[in-house]
This record gives structure tokens, C-alpha cells and sequence, in this order.
């Protein structure tokens, strides 16, 4: 299942101008793919035409929140997600404006209402940026 433009903000609780996933397609039950064109307007460019380090966390967090929201589409249950933690958060290079995240999340496991979650964000297969993350579902 592919969910683009418009269609993801019925996924995720965030609004213009932070939308930070312009598209996502569900691999299978435990893992998603998302993309992102980095842009000059977006919140967390920077003066040089790079994207910050909060906007890749901010894209990854936003790729598990949209990967949950297509589950709990089919579920018909709509989860809240709150970022409890970011682990080993690494950064290898900022994405400049014009090229396209690609994001693989998988959720890890879960544990009573604790989500763990593992984001690798790629640039034309380049590795940019990756982080896991505890997430806590009510």
C-alpha cells in the first residue's frame, strides 16, 4: 500500500509546515519505506541548504508515526505516540536541498505499550542518517 501527499496527513498528527514524510509504502507487517525531497522552505533547513540534524530525527520519528498510522488504519484503532528516547543517533551527512530521503523503519518490538523502532535514512543508497528509537503508545 502507497500513501502520498495529501493522503498522509491523515496518518500522522502533524501539519504543515511539518510534515516531514511525503510518501509511504509498507514492505511487509514490521517494516516501511518513506521518502522526503529536502527543500529550501522546509522548517529545519539551514542556511547553507542542508537539512539539520532535528529535521533527520524529526523525518525518522515521522516515518514511524505514519508507519503506525497505516497500521492502525487497518487495526481501526488510532494510536498517540510520544518519543520517550533517541539511541546511537548518527549522523554521517546532512541531505542537501534537492536530493530525496529514502527511509526504511522497522518496528523492533514491542513491550506493553513501548514501541522500539530502528530509522536508516539514504541519499542515492548513501547511508545519511540513523537512529533507534523507544516510542511510548497510548
Amino acid at each position: 500500500m502507497m500513501v502520498k501527499g495529501a493522503d498522509i496527513e491523515r496518518l500522522i498528527p502533524q501539519r504543515r509546515p511539518f510534515i516531514m514524510v511525503d510518501s509511504i509504502e509498507v514492505s511487509d507487517g514490521n517494516r516501511a519505506a518513506t521518502t522526503l525531497a529536502v527543500r529550501l522552505d522546509n522548517y529545519f533547513a539551514l542556511p547553507d541548504g542542508t537539512m539539520s540534524e532535528s529535521g533527520l530525527i524529526e523525518h525518522i520519528a515521522q516515518s514511524c508515526s505514519a508507519f503506525g498510522g497505516l497500521q492502525a488504519q487497518e487495526a481501526d484503532t488510532p494510536p498517540v505516540g510520544i518519543i520517550g528516547e533517541v539511541k546511537h543517533f548518527t549522523c554521517h551527512r546532512r541531505p542537501f536541498s534537492g536530493e530525496r530521503l529514502d527511509t526504511v523503519v522497522t518496528f523492533d518490538m514491542t513491550f506493553g505499550n513501548v514501541r522500539m523502532a530502528t530509522g536508516i535514512s539514504s541519499v542515492d543508497g548513501e547511508v545519511v542518517a540513523e537512529a533507534k528509537l523507544k516510542i511510548f503508545m497510548q
